[in-house]
């Protein structure tokens, strides 16, 4: 296949994915993912394929608004090379600020095909050949005796890391957290609060479980995302990791967290920060000695595998949360309810069938 290969159209449509349930968190409760799908097209027939999970409390933008974007996008990569796509990206960021889900469906897009062309796994972009992801599974905000039945599903399939949504009450978060531990006591658990706390809150949350012999293995995003002074109190008061995700959504956001010794892990989203910038991010979590997490939006097989291969390809990833095709009633191809992302190329491997 020629390497001058260029862009020559990009389709973008809407993707609705209804949920196998309801799944509530602390910022709404969705009831299907309402995506885009970015098709990449190049003048040698090669097409790459991008996904993006718009959800305005996380990301700030409506479907509406990521559909236009992404479809505007095209105008500025559409003739240009496929193998020019730091420079793509970085024009399409700088044109389009705090438009992360079109972004990252158009970015992936680019980057697939640019891999499928030269037959290589998205993972060998990013320094390591393709390796088996293995992910946790979330159980939403419920009542303990229903996220007790999850954790035991979720352990019946063979998951071994669970995702715990609180940021409601403290007083119902612990009792959860403690439906889900009697139901799964072997399983590893993180919570997650999306920001639904105040730092006394949370630190009380952490002590609470402590108290009733629970061990978290992270709390994440537990105070509002702008509050580093409130997530570093965090930090400070509980024994448990404490993560950084919507307070993260570019490289220079991972440098105001670690400045202010505020998390012990960042959360490195794709969804957030696209591909390539989510190899920056980790290289200033690193720099830091920060651990890495990797997480994701409902994002059907195209996003989720998009983010395994970075993980695959970057390494040292310690919190992987890579679940979100799996909570979907169908995805775009045929998906196993597994804990196990096979990562295979080329680009990312996955050509929607739907």
């Amino acid at each position: 296949m020629s390497v001058g290969t260029t862009v020559e159209r990009v389709a973008v449509e809407p993707l609705d994915l209804p949920l196998r349930e309801p799944f509530e968190i602390a910022l709404g409760t969705q009831h299907e993912a309402r995506n885009v799908l970015v098709r990449v097209e190049t003048d040698a027939g090669t097409v790459g394929y991008g996904e993006g999970s718009p959800l305005p409390p996380v990301t700030g933008e409506t479907r509406g608004a990521a559909l236009a974007t992404a479809r505007a996008a095209a105008d500025l990569v559409e003739g240009e090379p496929v193998a020019d796509y730091r420079r793509l990206t970085g024009e399409l960021r700088s044109t389009f600020p705090g438009m992360v889900s079109a972004l990252f469906a158009v970015e992936t897009a680019l980057l697939d095909a640019h891999c499928r062309e030269r037959g290589l796994a998205l993972a060998e972009l990013f320094g390591n050949s393709p390796r088996p992801v293995t992910t946790d599974l979330t159980v939403p905000i419920l009542p303990p005796s229903d996220a007790a039945d999850r954790a035991r599903d979720a352990v019946a399939d063979g998951f071994e890391h669970l995702k715990i949504k609180t940021g409601t009450g403290v007083g119902a978060d612990v009792e959860r957290v403690l439906a889900v531990r009697e139901a799964a006591p072997e399983a590893e658990l993180k919570v997650d609060a999306n920001q639904g706390w105040t730092p006394a809150e949370a630190i009380r949350f952490a002590r609470a479980l402590e108290d009733r012999g629970v061990d978290l293995s992270l709390l994440e995003q537990p105070v509002a995302s702008e509050d580093l002074r409130g997530l570093a109190r965090v930090r400070d008061g509980v024994a448990v990791p404490v993560a950084a995700d919507e307070a993260v959504f570019t490289p220079a956001d991972a440098m105001r967290v670690v400045r202010a010794e505020a998390a012990d892990v960042v959360n490195v989203k794709l969804g957030k920060s696209g591909p390539v910038a989510a190899a920056d991010i980790a290289a200033v979590a690193r720099a830091a000695n920060c651990e890495l997490m990797v997480g994701c939006m409902l994002e059907s097989a195209v996003g989720i595998h998009a983010s395994a291969h970075v993980v695959a390809g970057l390494g040292g990833f310690g919190y992987v949360d890579l679940d979100g095709n799996l909570l979907l009633a169908e995805d775009v191809v045929a998906t196993e309810r597994s804990p196990t992302v096979d990562v295979a190329g080329p680009g990312h491997g996955v050509v929607p069938e739907r």
